[in-house]
């Protein structure tokens, strides 16, 4: 598949054409997504018309953008012009489609990328696989039995099998980091508010990408980051380019410390020998020196439930979802709304603000002491397509870690965290090391990255 980076120059210089991108991205499209379910809306109408427009801007010697000529995917949690926002819901497929792009699609757009889809997401992003009513499973290209991960497994598995060089994605909790780690991709979670959102005031949630290679991240952020008045939290943009500092931040000497659990995670025994050997290699390859340390942080996730699903059963009566629908919710959704119902007593916002403080101030004392938290990206490896999140890991009770058990620290804490390929399972199924860095330095990790990925490089035989 050729990078996002190729794309681009040769669409601006005038040596590629926008549309044959398209095309290409169609064709690959055509003949991958039966099999796995990646994009679940195209409009090829209005792709061919934006990719032609960026052709007619370089024919008049004007530059259409970083991004020129690029088609990339969606993901159906954001809006879309001509596309409805479905959020994998069967009450929300038959709605109007958006007549405004997320601040995120209209910066891409703006840069000469090329909308061809909207990709599958878990029901409202809620899942650790991508499993909905509304349409169907989504699988990993690397063994179709299994998932992609959630909640941007669409994402994930179209930019995995090569039919588009990136896809939009959003990360609450994990949903970038996990479906990287799933299908052998680079997926950043950057620092909260480095990606302008309308929902600027939501804690948790952040925009970003998953792409096949570190540099193709770094000319997708150069291009997604910086401010915008809709977003009052937004950051300002960078005094530098993250396209250079991927080749030239000087790394050595910073301090590390690996944890194979954070003290309270479950996880397969060999996830964490595969992300002890990546964390091993990019130790080396950065010059980065290792602390004998351990960090046992909070475990916020029923933390993070309260206050990201105490409301959810009053959401959905409000919105005639409950109480006639509830058959016609994915599974996980059920198990959110049952797990809610149980534990209706124990719901205690306060109490779980003050538990996110608390892993504020530890998160803040670590990096006071240390530059990086190395660990495994997920607790497990790849599980079947269609089926619920593993409650039992190893032998072990899971239900309180989760699949995710290391993602939710970096977005409680806004702090920026990657996922980069940590090689294969004894059978053959693709996991991750996770890198999270002190707030604001998303550059760092990509630099950090970039060094890994030159150590040890990987590929996609399907090519």
């Amino acid at each position: 598949m050729k990078s996002l980076v190729d794309i681009a120059d040769k669409v601006r210089r005038g040596e590629w054409k926008a549309a044959d991108m398209v095309r290409d991205a169609y064709a690959a499209i055509d003949a991958r997504d039966p099999a796995l379910n990646a994009f679940v809306m195209t409009d090829r109408d209005a792709a061919f018309r934006a990719a032609e427009a960026v052709d007619a801007r370089v024919a008049r010697g004007a530059d259409p953008g970083p991004l020129a000529g690029v088609p990339f995917g969606v993901k159906d949690l954001e809006d879309t012009v001509g596309y409805p926002t479905t959020q994998g819901c069967v009450f929300l497929k038959d709605s109007p489609p958006k007549t405004k792009d997320s601040p995120h699609v209209e910066r891409l757009r703006a840069a000469g990328a090329v909308v061809v889809g909207k990709t599958a997401t878990a029901e409202f992003g809620m899942d650790s696989a991508t499993f909905t009513k509304a349409w169907g499973v989504t699988r990993n290209p690397w063994n179709p039995a299994m998932t992609p991960g959630g909640s941007s497994g669409g994402s994930a598995s179209a930019v995995a099998a090569g039919m588009v060089p990136f896809a939009t994605s959003t990360d609450g909790g994990g949903s970038i980091r996990q479906p990287a780690a799933f299908t052998n991709l680079v997926g950043l979670k950057p620092s909260h508010a480095r990606i302008a959102k309308v929902n600027g005031f939501a804690n948790w949630a952040v925009h970003g990408t998953v792409t096949r290679s570190v540099a193709e991240t770094a000319r997708y952020l150069d291009v997604a980051a910086g401010p915008d008045d809709r977003d009052r939290q937004s950051l300002p943009k960078v005094p530098y380019r993250y396209e250079d500092v991927i080749e030239t931040l000087d790394v050595r000497g910073m301090k590390v410390v690996f944890t194979p659990d954070c003290g309270y995670a479950v996880v397969e025994p060999e996830l964490i020998d595969l992300a002890r050997k990546a964390a091993d290699t990019l130790i080396g390859a950065a010059g980065l020196v290792e602390a004998a340390a351990k960090f046992h942080p909070t475990n916020i996730l029923r933390a993070w439930g309260s206050l990201n699903l105490g409301n959810l059963e009053a959401d959905f009566i409000r919105d005639g979802i409950l109480p006639g629908g509830f058959d016609q919710l994915a599974p996980t959704t059920q198990f959110f709304l049952n797990r809610i119902r149980e534990r209706r007593a124990e719901i205690d916002v306060k109490g779980a603000w003050k538990t996110v403080e608390k892993l504020n101030y530890e998160v803040a004392d670590f990096f006071r002491d240390y530059d990086l938290l190395l660990s495994p990206a997920t607790g497990c490896r790849p599980y079947a397509a269609d089926s619920t999140p593993p409650q039992v890991i190893d032998g072990r009770d899971a239900s309180e870690t989760g699949v995710e058990p290391f993602g939710m620290l970096a977005n409680a804490c806004w702090n920026p965290s990657i996922s980069i390929p940590a090689g294969f399972t004894s059978d053959g199924l693709p996991v991750g090391l996770q890198i999270t860095a002190r707030r604001h330095r998303d550059d760092i990790l990509l630099r950090l990255a970039r060094l890994y990925e030159q150590a040890a490089p990987w590929s996609y035989p399907w090519d």
